[in-house]
């Protein structure tokens, strides 16, 4: 891949980067000339981390815990001397079952870790930005956070969470030269939506998608790069829709 330096300079950290659009999004941003922290807790982001090179570092990071995210933030300061762009990133999608059927431990464990996450990281990573004088904060929402998913009542609770919070966080900050922006995408053929990542989606889901495919990792990664990246910088609060036309009206 030729770099473009979209993002030459900047420090980024981007949470689920083991997998994923994560993945896709850390190679891309390296690619575009960022230091990348690839965190997550599986393990695969070092192998992400060295697939880049030195570039990269990766972080274990549980993004439902505040000590985690305060390792998170500062392995950025501290290996690449600031904090530019975060990415907000990881997720978990919880069991597909209709409300009375979900329990309280499903309800408390998808909202900490899709929501209660990025609060955190916005908390965190703000402060850290402040301190430097701004920067950008990407955070994934989705499609159920625009419309409502059958069966995914709970995940679609957090993802609105995760879109309202982006917005009144962006009004907050907006004249300290942080910008905080939301990516909803639509059903991408990542781990999140299937463990198999070889069969092409024939599913209902997928023949609802007006483009008749289901996105791609690296798809969504190109949004996120807008959105991190001096290209958008008059962007702030949006919520952008990166679906196939899903939720067209």
């Amino acid at each position: 891949m030729v770099s473009q330096g979209r993002l030459a300079g900047k420090v980024a950290v981007i949470t689920g980067a083991g997998s994923g659009m994560g993945k896709a999004a850390a190679l891309l941003f390296a690619a575009e000339g960022a230091k990348v922290v690839c965190a997550d807790r599986s393990g695969a982001q070092d192998a992400v981390a060295a697939q880049i090179g030195a570039a990269a570092v990766a972080v274990h990071a549980d993004v439902q815990f505040a000590d985690d995210i305060r390792n998170m933030i500062a392995t950025a300061e501290d290996r690449f001397g600031r904090l530019d762009v975060l990415c907000n990133n990881a997720g978990y999608g919880g069991p597909r079952k209709p409300l009375v059927e979900q329990d309280e431990a499903t309800f408390d464990d998808v909202l900490a870790v899709n929501l209660k996450s990025v609060f955190l990281g916005m908390k965190y990573g703000i402060e850290s930005m402040l301190r430097t004088g701004g920067g950008s904060i990407v955070n994934t929402a989705s499609t159920a956070s625009l419309v409502g998913w059958k069966r995914h009542s709970v995940y679609a609770a957090a993802k609105g969470g995760v879109l309202q919070m982006t917005k009144s966080a962006a009004l907050d900050y907006a004249t300290k030269n942080i910008r905080i922006n939301a990516i909803c995408p639509g059903m991408t053929w990542t781990g999140l939506a299937t463990d198999d990542q070889t069969a092409e989606p024939t599913d209902s889901i997928m023949k609802a998608q007006p483009m008749h495919r289901w996105g791609r990792a690296e798809e969504m990664a190109a949004a996120l790069l807008f959105l991190a990246s001096d290209e958008s910088s008059f962007i702030t609060g949006v919520g952008l829709p990166v679906d196939g036309g899903y939720v067209c009206p």
